[in-house]
């Protein structure tokens, strides 16, 4: 599954955790992707929006 915003393309990061000695370890940081119902064109469609998109209205929501 794709983890990717269809609207803004906000994606997965990556980075290290660092512990209190210091030592570096690879993680990464997921995107909060929501599959959602998004009507375009008169039609439903769901799409995979992250949590950002749908809270500034960049998409229509089908209700």
């Amino acid at each position: 599954m794709s983890r990717k915003c269809e609207v803004c393309g906000k994606g997965q990061v990556s980075g290290n955790n660092v512990s209190h000695s210091n030592r570096h370890t690879r993680r990464k940081w997921n995107a909060n992707i929501q599959t959602v119902r998004v009507e375009e064109n008169g039609t439903v469609l769901r799409r995979k929006v992250c949590t950002r998109c749908i809270r500034s209205g960049k998409i229509n929501r089908a209700i």
